[in-house]
């Protein structure tokens, strides 16, 4: 039986699909959504095709290079996805603005690129939020500006 304290440990690969939390009044299970396997299939063919851009670009140039170069990437590997997709904001049911999701991979997977020297809470709360608003699971954050581009790719799950 797993005695570690998070609902991510190693004892379950990693990927517990549910964990226990102790409630003032009563222990509940909580479950969290895992994106299916399409969709985490789609994730790791858009880290492959990051990781190439970098290895080709390396760090240091702007975020809209590095999102022409991934978008011809997915494209020389047949993947379907949108640039600058609008994300609709709503509040109370009512329309209150729009974003925009760097790439829309396959219509499902939200990614969301940075070339800033350091990443920030608002970077992670920004795919947060689009995710919510479109109703998603997955995101991927990926930071372009990284010696090695694999610390610098973060994947965001909202259940």
């Amino acid at each position: 039986m797993c005695t570690c304290s998070s609902g991510w440990c190693s004892c379950r690969g990693g990927r517990a699909k549910g964990f226990y939390r102790q409630d003032a009044k009563s222990a509940k299970k909580i479950l969290r959504a895992e994106p299916d396997k399409r969709l985490d299939d789609l994730a790791r063919v858009v880290v492959d095709a990051a990781l190439e851009v970098h290895r080709e670009l390396g760090p240091g140039l702007v975020e809209g290079v590095y999102e022409e170069a991934l978008g011809l990437e997915l494209r020389m590997r047949d993947i379907p996805f949108v640039r600058q997709h609008p994300v609709s904001v709503s509040y109370k049911g009512h329309l209150v603005g729009e974003g925009r999701v760097d790439l829309l991979v396959g219509n499902a997977l939200i990614v969301e690129l940075k070339a800033v020297e350091k990443l920030l809470p608002v970077h992670k709360a920004q795919v947060i939020s689009y995710l919510k608003a479109r109703g998603s699971i997955l995101g991927l954050l990926i930071i372009f500006n990284e010696r090695l581009l694999r610390d610098g790719i973060q994947r965001v799950v909202v259940s």
